[in-house]
């Protein structure tokens, strides 16, 4: 698993903020701290409650120079309607290929359902070096993050 001291894994994916374009992460540490909250599906009342939190919580991120992205195994066009009928102002990374989840090692399965492959709740948040500097992960995907500790963690990477 990916924790604290680790460099993050670099990736390339979708990424959905209205339009929808290449995101590369090494490409956007100038941007960092990177908050990365990576969540099971757009449109379920739990991801769509923690990115809701995200977005109202944003202004504290913005103050600490903090950029917010989300992260699910989600189609960026599915992921782009999901930030219109959120109204939220970050982008959101779309992991078809489940790659960033294997990477991250926040995959979990939705067995009983027949489901597989999708992101665990997790963040992580990423310095302008690249180094993971804060990495919480839930295997209850009921649980959210604690928003507070996670803005505290930004601030932090950001001195």
């Amino acid at each position: 698993m990916i924790d604290v001291g680790d460099d993050a894994p670099d990736f390339t994916a979708p990424l959905a903020d209205g339009e929808i374009a290449p995101f590369t992460l090494s490409e956007n540490l100038d941007d960092a701290p990177l908050v990365l909250a990576f969540f099971p599906g757009a449109f379920t009342s739990v991801c769509t409650e923690e990115l809701c939190t995200f977005e109202s919580e944003m202004a504290a991120f913005e103050d600490v120079g903090a950029t917010i992205y989300g992260v699910s195994v989600d189609t960026p066009f599915a992921l782009d309607e999901f930030r219109d009928q959120n109204d939220l102002s970050f982008g959101l990374v779309s992991d078809t290929n489940k790659e960033l989840v294997e990477a991250y090692d926040v995959e979990m399965d939705f067995a009983d359902m027949g489901y597989y492959g999708v992101a665990k709740r997790a963040v992580f948040v990423v310095d302008s070096d690249g180094e993971v500097t804060y990495s919480w992960v839930s295997d209850d995907p009921g649980v959210e993050p604690d928003y507070q500790e996670v803005e505290g963690a930004a601030a932090e990477a950001a001195e």
